[in-house]
């Protein structure tokens, strides 16, 4: 009798297991339609990015990027209105940041890593977010009038292979910081923060400003 009551338990077991096992892998609803001029893939080849938009009742674009490995999709959230993305790996393909437009002049960026299953997000905040809690714990922010406008963060170029223009190999992210203060009564538009520059330590999830940008970050605070 235990041995029938145990078949009939493991029989249970994998009947309820079945429809999960042959699910479809998750991805986009059918309202969103892929855009294939925005793809992205991996410098190893097994990952690519696609991006995905609906449009709303009010005629706003929605976007939703996806990261396709093998015959599973992860979402690369958040979504975005109105703008697609660009995206870059790191040369071991196992990084990937999200270069986001949000606005005019605005932008933010966003780091996702490679894990069991799948592309998921490697920092509880933005990276953009992040990059600037850096920049104003340091002494030379406060010399600067803070940005209000046209905030905004990018990635240097060389990624895929370790900044060798640096003269260094970095395994990890070099990222510039834009900021402008909105015009006034007192004075017009000023661009008081303009390609201040960090880095930042994949492994150790950790900012730092190496020394070769010391003169290029004096120059980007210094006024117009």
């Amino acid at each position: 009798m235990k041995m029938i009551s145990l078949a009939f338990s493991i029989g249970i077991l994998l009947a309820c297991a079945a429809p999960a096992m042959s699910a479809q892998p998750a991805g986009p609803t059918v309202e969103y339609k892929i855009d294939e001029e925005y793809a992205a893939k991996s410098p190893d080849g097994a990952t690519t990015v696609e991006q995905y938009f609906k449009i709303d009742k009010d005629e706003n674009y929605i976007w939703q990027f996806w990261a396709r490995r093998s015959d599973s999709m992860t979402l690369l959230g958040p979504e975005q209105e109105d703008y697609p993305a660009d995206f870059r790996f790191t040369g071991d393909s196992r990084w990937l940041v999200r270069m986001q437009k949000t606005g005019s002049g605005e932008g933010s960026l966003f780091l996702y890593k490679l894990g069991a299953q799948g592309f998921v997000a490697a920092t509880k905040k933005p990276l953009g977010d992040l990059a600037w809690a850096f920049f104003y714990s340091r002494p030379e922010s406060r010399k600067v009038m803070k940005p209000d406008f046209h905030i905004n963060e990018g990635l240097l170029k060389g990624t895929e292979n370790n900044y060798q223009w640096t003269g260094e190999k970095w395994p990890d992210l070099l990222i510039g910081l834009w900021g402008e203060v909105e015009p006034n009564g007192k004075h017009h538009q000023l661009r008081t923060v303009r390609d201040w520059r960090c880095r930042y330590d994949l492994q150790e999830g950790k900012f730092d400003v190496p020394p070769i940008f010391a003169k290029d970050n004096a120059k980007a605070l210094t006024p117009e």
